[in-house]
């Protein structure tokens, strides 16, 4: 059976992408990698050729690409609540420990917040700050 010239930089390809993705800060960026390492080996595995390999790392960077993006985005949320602002308000969403979610509202005074007991928080508070208080 012939196999491409690519058969062997491909694996190798895919294999160093794997190992560098290690590295990456957030998982849109490493989900991309190990996507597009995965689908390479798999392009390559089914079409033995290199245009299986180049579409199965398109098609695996892309799906994990997007399914990473997706976990940054829940990540986020979960590490600084929800933010919503309108005018001089900004509400923060806590997350409670029975899963439901308190908002508390924060107005804006100068380059602090003012919380609805009357504290005054010198920057906007996080859903951890707040929760001691607000939440349960």
């Amino acid at each position: 059976m012939y196999r491409s010239w690519m058969t062997i930089p491909a694996a190798l390809l895919a294999g160093t992408i794997l190992v560098f993705s290690a590295g990456c800060e957030s998982d849109a960026k490493t989900g991309g990698l190990i996507g597009a390492g995965v689908g390479a080996l798999a392009g390559q595995a089914i079409g033995g050729d290199t245009e299986g390999t180049l579409i199965g790392a398109a098609v695996g960077g892309g799906a994990g690409y997007i399914i990473g993006n997706e976990q940054d985005k829940k990540e986020a949320e979960a590490q600084s609540g929800t933010y919503s602002q309108q005018a001089d308000t900004v509400t923060v969403n806590i997350t409670n420990s029975n899963g439901s979610v308190t908002p508390v509202k924060l107005k804006r005074q100068g380059t602090g917040y003012v919380g609805p007991r009357g504290e005054y928080y010198d920057h906007l508070p996080t859903q951890d700050e707040l929760r001691p208080v607000y939440g349960f």
